[in-house]
């Protein structure tokens, strides 16, 4: 009875020194703080480049713009008469052909300075850059008949290589091993086509043209996304040609029409689209096959100068200007991609006419990587015009930048000539 009583006492005992304890002890609760989400990345996801033109004596420039933001966030100065300009190294370098003093322009997209000058032989003539790789750019030289290969590690030119006439474009296949080279015609002679080893930067034999479409005067060249076709637009045949890299030999053709002098590849529809300005028409050819013309497809365009695809797959883009006087009015046409009819069609301007017309830099087009927005460098308003995809409207115009000397009776400097837009990745 006793032993009973004890072990009670003790249950109550230590009853009570638990109650104890909860009473005097702290009680924790859980608390919810908010979790801040880490702030965005200030730097912008795609750009875009404007390169613009500032007459014979004064330098040109390259212009940023951001895709996300439709601003204009930096801007280069380059060489006299930029001619043409590639993004290189994942978009993260950009290589400026300065035609009118013999250099290659280089600089990162997103910073305005250093920009580091490459100096080519006297009458060199930059007027073309390619590049696939991430060591090596490739700029044509007009001047010369040569193509001069560039380390873009140290900004040096590393080879010269002689391409047996005068490059007018170039394409230098994805995975990197082979760059085409298209020669224009000359008093002297046709055009012609080759391709350059770019391992030891050899050139191989001239490629030979099909009986039925000979080399006349060769204007541009793209390559295919699985670098198993190089395609040739000739614009004195008026023929695309269909180049195997693999032994550098003609495997299909297709007319577009003398005259055809823009081509761009769409890789999301495994295309080609061609403009010819001679017969206002525009072409879409499939190169799933190398019979270019299963699938082919016609559109008129009043004078179309230059063309670009949105990355979607789900529409194309033609720049266009019709001369009336001295006064050029441009438009772009919007077609979907299916059937390629006609969506819409946006007006641009009507200016005094400035720039030389009909070549593909009076009005440059390209589609932002993100399928969001189109741009179109008008060379003769000077200025940039933001097309929005999602409704396909006008919704900027941003102005080229001044440059120049002051010459009276001049009161601003003048305004610099958009030549070409180049998309980044």
């Amino acid at each position: 009875m006793r032993i009973t009583v004890v072990r009670a006492l003790g249950v109550i005992l230590i009853f009570v020194l638990l109650v104890l304890w909860s009473a005097c002890g702290e009680y924790y609760r859980p608390v919810a703080f908010p979790i801040t989400p880490a702030p965005p990345n200030p730097a912008f996801s795609h750009l875009v480049l404007v390169l613009t033109d500032n007459g014979n004596n004064n330098p040109g420039a390259s212009t940023t713009i951001d895709v996300s933001g439709d601003t204009a966030t930096s801007q280069s100065t380059v060489g006299i008469k930029p001619s043409y300009a590639a993004l290189v190294v994942n978009g993260t370098r950009v290589f400026v052909a300065n035609s009118g003093e013999d250099t290659v322009s280089t600089f990162e997209p997103t910073s305005a300075t250093p920009v580091n000058v490459i100096s080519l032989p006297a009458g060199s003539g930059p007027n073309f850059v390619a590049s696939t790789e991430s060591t090596t750019v490739y700029v044509s030289n007009s001047g010369n008949g040569t193509v001069s290969a560039i380390s873009t590690v140290n900004n040096v030119i590393t080879n010269t290589i002689p391409v047996g006439g005068t490059p007018v474009a170039m394409a230098e296949i994805p995975n990197g091993q082979k760059l085409y080279v298209a020669n224009g015609a000359t008093a002297a002679g046709n055009g012609s086509v080759v391709s350059i080893n770019t391992v030891d930067k050899t050139v191989n034999l001239p490629v030979v043209a099909s009986p039925s479409a000979p080399w006349v005067s060769p204007t541009w060249v793209v390559t295919r996304s699985d670098s198993q076709r190089a395609y040739v637009l000739d614009k004195g045949s008026g023929f695309v040609i269909a180049i195997d890299t693999n032994f550098d030999t003609v495997v299909g053709t297709a007319s577009v029409g003398v005259g055809a002098d823009f081509m761009v590849y769409d890789p999301a529809l495994n295309r080609l689209y061609v403009t010819n300005p001679t017969s206002n028409t525009v072409f879409a050819l499939s190169v799933s096959s190398d019979d270019l013309s299963i699938g082919a497809l016609t559109a008129s365009v009043a004078n179309p100068i230059s063309v670009a695809a949105l990355p979607d797959g789900t529409r194309v883009y033609v720049a266009s200007a019709v001369v009336s006087g001295t006064t050029v009015s441009s438009k772009v046409t919007v077609f979907n991609t299916a059937q390629l009819s006609v969506r819409t069609s946006i007006p641009l301007a009507s200016v005094p006419l400035v720039c030389v017309t009909g070549t593909w830099s009076e009005l440059s087009i390209a589609a932002a990587a993100d399928s969001t927005r189109v741009y179109v460098g008008n060379c003769d308003a000077t200025n940039t015009d933001v097309i929005q995809a999602s409704n396909d409207s006008l919704v900027l115009t941003i102005p080229a930048p001044f440059g120049g000397p002051i010459a009276p009776p001049a009161t601003k400097q003048p305004l610099q000539n958009p030549v070409l837009v180049v998309a980044g990745p």
